[in-house]
This record gives structure tokens, C-alpha cells and sequence, in this order.
């Protein structure tokens, strides 16, 4: 008797664990492909979420609706019937809440949605003005960063800034490094504000930006540095920033910013964002392959004769 009393918890042990592996075995039949990818894309999805609310005041709301959901539950399974009416009714208040509350991160979540290349069309200039331009900001944020002039200049691609513009002054004028120059210099009317640039060309000036809510940011940047991060976030525009304290020249990039750059930085940078459009467009191609097709069936006609 006491050795059957010895053996039964093992063999019931065993038992478990065939019966768990079982288990395991037929939910691994059920599973197939297009979970996985259901999963990853999910986790992506959630990922993504996180990021984007991670340093914001979103976090903070986020983390007390999780705090008042734990409480919920616990107050149900104790039995707490008037504390848990109560969060109940709160929980269906802020649902309703959440739009009005979060409607900055909405808004900045669908712009990234917006951003794919389903929809993308960015702006694009050709090589020789893209080379002017550049040359001319590099040119004239060197001069600015020795002078220690702040300056905000903003490359618009993909997304428009509108917005922005209509907050500034219009000027459409031509990128070059004394324009930039006297929009910058200090005492002058356009100085304080962000330029916008829009292909090889300076659509407005003393525009406004949004601030970044980065929380931890280095107390080194000021005013214009979160500015252009804060545009960054809300855009996929480039921002150049000269400091106007150290004359360091930076630039920020999808909520990122980049500082001590030199002029070579700037000009590898920009090269690198700005889209530079094909010398031949689609009517181009269109009549080359009408040419070619055309050519084609004459060569095959002259062939034909010469056989006969």
C-alpha cells in the first residue's frame, strides 16, 4: 500500500504532463501561417503605439487608466459593488473623453498613417536647383552659426505645412544665402520665426511651429530647437536650427535631432531627404516607346521588301 501511495502522485504527475503536451501538440495543429503574421502585425501595431505616446503627456493619462482599470477589478472581485459602480461609470465617462483628450496624438498617428507610399508624393526639384539651394543654405547657416544669428529653416516634403504658412509671412523668392541672410539678421521684422522652403524656393517667413512635449530633452536646447523637433513629430519636414547662444548649427528628422553639424553635414543630409525629379517625364517615355515601336515595324517592312 505504501508503495502505491508513493507511485501515485508521480504517475499522476506524468499524467498531467502527457495531457499538457497533448495539448500543446493540437494547439500547434490549429495554428497555421496567417496567425503569426495576425500576431506580428498586432505586436507592430502596438509597438508602434508605444512609441509614439512614449514622452508625451499621453503616457501619463495612459498609466492612470491603467491604474483605474486594476482598481475596477479588484473592487469587482472583492465584492465592492458602490466603488465599482462608481469606476464603472467614470471608465464609460473618459472613453468618451479619449478623442477630445488625445486628439493632438490622434492627429499626429494619422499623419504617420497618411505618410505611407500609397499616398506619398514628395517634393521634387531637379539636380542643378537642388544643388543651388543647398549650397546656399550651407552657405548661409556657416555665416549665421560664426555670427552666433538664430535661424529656423524648414524643408517641406510629403506632407504640406499649410498650416504653417498661413501663420507666417509669404515671400515665394528664390533660395539664396543673402535672402536667408537678411530674413535672419537681428532687429528685422521676419527674423523671429521659422523660414519654410518648398522646393528651390522660400514660400513664407516668421512662421510659428508647435513645441515638442519631449520631456527629456537636454535643458542645452531652447525655444527653436524644440520647435523643430516638435514640427518633426507632426511631419516628415527637415528643420535646420542655428543656435543663436553657441552657434551650433542642427538639424531635426522625424522627432530626432542631430547637432554640431558641419556645412558638409547639412549639404549630405539634405541631399539625402530632398527628391530630385527625373529629367524625363512619363509623356517623355510615352513617346520614346511610340518611336521605338514605330521604328521596330519599319525595320521589320524594309526586311520584308528586301527578301522579296
Amino acid at each position: 500500500m505504501r508503495k502505491n501511495s508513493l507511485l501515485r502522485p508521480e504517475t499522476e504527475r506524468k499524467v498531467k504532463v502527457v495531457s499538457l503536451l497533448e495539448q500543446l501538440q493540437g494547439l500547434s495543429r490549429t495554428i497555421g501561417f496567417l496567425d503569426f503574421v495576425d500576431i506580428g502585425v498586432v505586436a507592430y501595431f502596438l509597438y508602434k503605439i508605444y512609441t509614439m505616446l512614449k514622452n508625451t503627456r499621453a503616457a501619463a493619462l495612459v498609466k492612470g487608466l491603467i491604474v483605474l482599470a486594476f482598481i475596477m477589478l479588484v473592487s469587482k472581485w472583492l465584492n465592492l459593488h458602490v466603488i465599482n459602480w462608481l469606476l464603472e461609470k467614470a471608465m464609460t465617462m473618459v472613453l468618451v473623453a479619449l478623442p477630445i483628450v488625445f486628439q493632438p496624438e490622434l492627429r499626429r498617428a494619422l499623419e504617420q498613417i497618411g505618410r505611407g507610399r500609397l499616398f506619398r508624393k514628395a517634393q521634387e526639384i531637379d539636380e542643378d536647383e537642388l544643388n543651388d539651394m543647398i549650397d546656399a543654405v550651407a552657405s548661409a547657416a556657416s555665416i549665421m552659426a560664426r555670427r552666433k544669428v538664430g535661424a529656423l529653416i524648414v524643408f517641406e516634403r510629403a506632407i504640406g505645412l499649410e498650416e504653417r504658412i498661413e501663420t507666417g509671412v509669404k515671400i515665394d523668392g528664390l533660395v539664396t544665402d543673402s535672402l536667408l541672410l537678411n530674413i535672419f539678421e537681428k532687429n528685422t521684422p521676419l527674423h523671429d520665426g521659422a523660414v519654410i522652403i518648398r522646393g528651390n524656393r522660400i514660400v513664407a517667413a516668421s512662421c510659428l511651429l508647435p513645441l515638442t512635449e519631449q520631456r527629456n530633452l537636454s535643458q542645452e536646447l531652447g525655444t527653436r530647437h524644440r520647435a523643430a523637433i516638435g514640427l518633426s513629430e507632426q511631419s516628415d519636414a527637415l528643420v535646420l536650427v542655428v543656435s543663436e547662444e553657441t552657434g551650433t548649427i542642427s538639424i531635426a528628422r522625424n522627432g530626432e535631432i542631430f547637432r554640431y553639424l558641419q556645412a558638409d553635414d547639412v549639404k549630405d543630409m539634405l541631399r539625402g531627404a530632398i527628391v530630385v525629379r527625373t529629367q524625363t517625364t512619363l509623356m517623355d517615355l510615352v513617346k520614346e516607346k511610340i518611336l521605338s515601336l514605330r521604328g521596330g515595324k519599319e525595320n521589320a517592312e524594309q526586311a520584308e521588301a528586301k527578301s522579296k
